[in-house]
């Protein structure tokens, strides 16, 4: 019973120091995991160039030049699109605080209340301030502090990213040899596993971040394009993404609208990713939900919690492949979207 007891406190000890030193490293672990898992995904490239017979080094080389020029390609995309909205902050804020100001004329018995909302909203200090409209912008300094620490994490993904397709042959092997639970055999079928899955869904998402954007555009909202790859990047992260977007785009309706159509932008929004995550994911990704829904909101929510953004766009790629490795040939589908999507 001792010995029992020891060992279920150095286990829990264990864990905790594990889960400590990535959320402290996160700057090198998460590019390293991040990358690993890209790897997978680009499975059936590797596959591919080994068939045209394509060296080795060259092969990884052209893997990795493939992925960093569709992520710039995403970043220059979206770049106009974001400046834009930065630069209407304080219009925003004006909006929003006109929209305050009239919850609390029709609140005026609930004084403090209408207090709390306005205080969330205002900023700090005098509300005769001509600078207090104004949205805290990055400064010169800001970017060349953070630009350092971009620059490293980068060249640690692509470099991880890089040996990782190099050497991945090996890297399956050296596993096969040393942990007798981990087959060669078991490896390549939980990339498949994944590879399968993140194309499937990244193709799923395309479609329906441009059906959001021509909606947004048919409605008038503006910068339909920047919904548009909204509702194709959070469709990523399963259950949060989605209602992060509706929240947003209920903001951004009372702002651009007057009225009741101010919530026509996030009831077309939801009611899109709910027809999507019922009838279309299911049908192609697979009817049958293998894993507890309740373990991908867990996953999803640990590693939002870890590593943030990154964490919540690896977490269940790699829930995935820890499945397919564990239980070998089973099948796993999952969907994703507004709570209750399965």
């Amino acid at each position: 019973m001792p010995y029992s007891l020891n060992t279920m406190l150095l286990t829990v000890l264990a864990v905790g120091t594990i889960f400590t030193a990535l959320h402290v490293g996160k700057a090198v672990f998460a590019p390293v995991l991040a990358a690993f898992l890209l790897g997978i995904v680009l499975t059936p490239l590797s596959e591919f160039w080994t068939r045209l017979r394509v060296p080795n080094v060259a092969a990884a080389f052209m893997s990795v030049a493939l992925a960093i020029l569709v992520i710039f390609v995403i970043v220059v995309f979206l770049e106009p699109y974001v400046s834009e909205v930065i630069s209407q902050g304080p219009i925003i804020q004006a909006e929003l605080r006109e929209t305050v100001g009239e919850v609390r004329r029709l609140l005026q018995g609930l004084e403090q209340i209408s207090d709390d909302m306005a205080a969330a909203i205002e900023p700090q200090g005098s509300r005769g301030d001509a600078a207090a409209g104004q949205m805290a912008m990055p400064s010169v300094m800001d970017a060349l502090l953070y630009a350092p620490q971009f620059l490293g994490q980068f060249l640690i993904f692509a470099g991880t990213l890089y040996f990782f397709l190099l050497t991945q042959d090996e890297i399956y092997s050296w596993l096969n040899d040393k942990i007798e639970a981990l087959g060669t055999r078991d490896l390549r079928h939980a990339a498949a596993q994944v590879s399968r899955y993140v194309l499937t869904i990244s193709s799923i998402n395309f479609v329906f971040g441009t059906l959001v954007a021509l909606a947004m555009h048919i409605i008038g909202m503006p910068t339909p394009v920047l919904w548009g790859m909204l509702a194709f990047l959070l469709n990523f992260v399963l259950y949060l993404g989605p209602i992060a977007l509706m929240c947003t785009l209920l903001v951004a309706g009372i702002v651009v609208f007057d009225g009741a159509i101010s919530f026509l932008p996030a009831a077309v929004y939801i009611s899109m990713n709910a027809t999507e995550g019922q009838f279309v994911t299911p049908a192609l990704v697979g009817k049958s939900l293998a894993v507890n829904p309740l373990l991908v909101f867990l996953s999803l929510v640990f590693w939002l919690w870890l590593w943030g953004p990154v964490g919540g766009i690896i977490a269940i790629p790699l829930l995935i492949w820890t499945l397919s490795v564990v239980h070998g040939d089973q099948r796993y589908a999952i969907s994703g979207g507004t709570p209750g999507r399965a």
